[in-house]
């Protein structure tokens, strides 16, 4: 597992009207996705599979005929909220009859039973690779009956689907290369909810992301459990699977994303440090649209502790690709992704996170206490011994030291001037627009001549330790092509 990062926010179906296979059927369809950019790539194929059974997508809860959840697993807290809001759509149901209520994605695959009978939550259980059945699980549910479908696939990537977006700002969208893992970080449910990995044709993420481009959208970010371990008709240990067709690594891949337009910004999550090569990192610098950001996930700064974890990488091969990072593209922004009292962790491997950090000096991260997921290896394998107060003293700890190393990396940005993609309206006030430069640092300024989808040139004047404040100093026009 790489990708989960937990939203604090859900996000809601769109209103947004989009062609279909067949004619609507009047019936509309509410989406709410908790957890990964996975999830909420994978809201917008579930909808395109339901328009094109003449389901209308809405924003607007009070008037929907059927209520999907896409879930998270990767933390009890998650669990909890979206058990949570299971329950008030339970109630919703008896004020509101024939209101269908479905449970899908990590959550779905790891408790259907709990979630179908036991608690009697909802009327759908669907797994991450059984989407097209959806129309036949809503028939069934229509016969009075409850539906579930929660087999896994080593086949199904979604490549012929193109989603219905349901983004807000119409400016950055997800693209997904591979669906699965096969990683088994001990700490991680991920391989046992989305199964093996396997990888879409890169003709089809192409296809999608020129769909994008033509659409107005100006960023594309290409998503995976473990994008480096992208291969099409390659086995894992690289051998060619049809000598009839061409084969492509990641590195390839995203020449072909940024060949696409110079106007069209390339991201990526995310990388493992095992699988990272300077191929990738290469084709990066060459690129002036592939932005120079990388989320690198360590998860601790210790050897023992990475080995109990199962992460297939040492301190030191760590450091090796941050060096490498350095050496072919200087100006690169990393982030990463720390747990803190994972099992028989001891203060001393706590401080090798703390001094990694400090030699890393990462631009961003994401920090969170360790939270014991049934199934996975570590459940098996070890005891969840270190107490909460002590998880929580290191997850301060690790958070104070992030605060002041991103800060500082800010400060530095003062008086430069970044290239910023205008993604909309600050939250804070409708003069000032926010959008994010190449580095992945979010930048507020003055909507001056601006419009949503420009890119602008920003000289920074202040900044906090998450966002860079400035003003605009030249509009760009369009690149050549």
């Amino acid at each position: 597992m790489e990708i989960n990062k937990e939203i604090d926010e859900s996000q809601q179906g769109s209103a947004t009207v989009v062609k279909s296979d067949k004619p609507l059927n009047g019936k509309k369809l509410y989406l709410e996705s908790y957890g990964c950019a996975m999830n909420f790539a994978d809201s917008e194929v579930i909808a395109s599979i339901m328009n094109s059974e003449g389901y209308a997508t809405t924003s607007d809860v009070h008037e929907a005929d059927i209520v999907l959840i896409n879930t998270c697993s990767i933390r009890e807290n998650a669990e909890d909220r979206i058990r949570k809001r299971l329950s008030d759509f339970k109630n919703r149901k008896k004020r509101q009859p024939g209101l269908i209520v479905g449970v899908l994605g990590c959550m779905a695959e790891r408790l259907k039973q709990n979630l179908l009978e036991e608690e009697k939550l909802v009327d759908i259980v669907a797994g991450p690779d059984s989407y097209r059945d959806l129309p036949n699980l809503v028939n069934e549910v229509g016969g009075g009956q409850k539906a579930v479908n929660v087999l896994l696939s080593r086949d199904e990537t979604y490549a012929d689907i193109s989603p219905v977006r349901l983004d807000k700002n119409g400016i950055s969208g997800f693209v997904s290369i591979t669906r699965g893992c096969d990683n088994m970080c001990s700490f991680c449910v991920v391989p046992f909810t989305r199964g093996r990995e396997r990888s879409r044709s890169p003709e089809t993420i192409v296809r999608e992301c020129h769909e994008l481009f033509n659409a107005g959208y100006r960023e594309v970010t290409l998503l995976g459990q473990n994008v480096d371990s992208y291969r099409w008709n390659m086995t894992s240990k690289g051998e060619v699977k049809d000598e009839t067709q061409s084969t492509t690594n990641f590195a390839q891949l995203m020449e072909l994303v940024a060949a696409v337009s110079p106007d069209l910004r390339v991201r990526f999550s995310t990388s493992h440090p095992k699988d990272m090569t300077d191929e990738v990192i290469e084709v990066m610098a060459k690129h002036d649209n592939i932005c120079p950001y990388i989320h690198l996930p360590v998860q601790s700064g210790n050897t023992e502790m990475l080995q109990r974890m199962n992460r297939g990488y040492s301190r030191e091969w760590y450091l090796n690709r941050i060096e490498a990072i350095r050496r072919i593209m200087p100006d690169c922004a990393i982030s990463t992704d720390i747990i803190t009292g994972f099992c028989n962790e001891t203060d001393e491997e706590h401080q090798d996170t703390l001094s990694l950090m400090r030699e890393v000096q990462f631009d961003f991260a994401y920090m969170y206490k360790y939270s014991e997921r049934p199934k996975t290896l570590a459940e098996r394998r070890f005891e969840d011994n270190v107490p909460e107060e002590v998880k929580g003293d290191r997850l301060t700890e690790v958070i104070d030291l992030q605060l002041s190393h991103a800060l500082a990396a800010n400060q530095r940005q003062i008086g430069k001037t970044h290239t910023v993609l205008v993604e909309g309206p600050s939250k804070r006030s409708e003069d000032f627009f926010s959008g994010r430069n190449e580095y992945n640092t979010k930048t507020v300024f003055p909507k001056g001549e601006a419009k949503k989808g420009d890119y602008v040139k920003v000289k920074i004047n202040e900044c906090t330790s998450a966002t860079l404040m400035g003003e605009i100093v030249e509009i760009l026009p369009p690149a050549k092509k």
